[in-house]
Formats: C-alpha cells, sequence, structure tokens
C-alpha cells in the first residue's frame, strides 16, 4: 500500500512518519482479504492500481478547548471504495491510533459485506444447478 503523508502546522520528522507507516501498513491486510490477496480483477485479468493512504496530521490552530490539540485524518482507496476516518486528541501518535482503530472497523464491515455478497452469489447459482435438474 502507498501511503502520502501530509504535514499541517508541524514539522513531520522520521519519528513520525515511521510511526504513521507502522499504524497504517498493517490495515493492507484487510484490503488483500476481500480481493483474495491479488490486486486484480478475477473477472477481467486486468491489474488493478495498488491501494492509496492519504493521511494528513497536524496541530490544531482554532479549538474550544486549551492547549495544543492535534489532528490526524486518512482517507483509504482501494478498488473503487474509500474509507475515511478522523480524529483529534492531545496527543499526536493517539489521534493517529484513533485512526487506525476507526479505519480497521470500517474494513472489517466492508470485508463482511463482501464475503456475505459471494455467498450469496454461490448459493444463487447452486439454486438455479438444482432447478435446472429437476
Amino acid at each position: 500500500m502507498k501511503i502520502n503523508i501530509k504535514s499541517k502546522n508541524i514539522i513531520l520528522t522520521q519519528p513520525i512518519k515511521n510511526f504513521v507507516e507502522e499504524k497504517i501498513n498493517p490495515l493492507e491486510k484487510f484490503i488483500k482479504v476481500m480481493h483474495d490477496g491479488k490486486y486484480s480483477s478475477p473477472s477481467s485479468g486486468k491489474e488493478k492500481s495498488i491501494p492509496v493512504a492519504w493521511v494528513e496530521i497536524g496541530k490544531e490552530t482554532k479549538h474550544h478547548k486549551k492547549g495544543p490539540f492535534f489532528r490526524a485524518e486518512c482517507q483509504i482507496v482501494s478498488f473503487g471504495k474509500s474509507v475515511r476516518a478522523e480524529a483529534v486528541s492531545k496527543d499526536l501518535r493517539a489521534a493517529i491510533i484513533k485512526i487506525k482503530d476507526e479505519l480497521q472497523i470500517e474494513l472489517k464491515k466492508e470485508k463482511g459485506k463482501r464475503i456475505l455478497k459471494r455467498r450469496k452469489g454461490k448459493a444463487f447459482a447452486e439454486s438455479k444447478v438444482l432447478q435446472k435438474e429437476i
């Protein structure tokens, strides 16, 4: 998965960049599971683009509470589907962990939908075969 990181009102240091990549990269396994571990369309055989994650981190300049607040936002685009999450926290790392958790929940929901759709398709095909035999 390709990760594009943008920082706003803070300097993007290598440790922050490594932390973001460490938290967002494991989400790729949910995307691969949804597509049978391949980045290609089974029906057409054409290669599709790899998933891309756009991450924006920054310091909130105008906030209703006192003190510095950090904002993290991430959008993952894969195979025409988009999953998005954002979080605000007093700690930048906590905000990144929150978006990782939200994205993981959303990707699991999408995975469940795809599996259910696949199962319904198989059941429909089997019922057609049984109808032809009778």
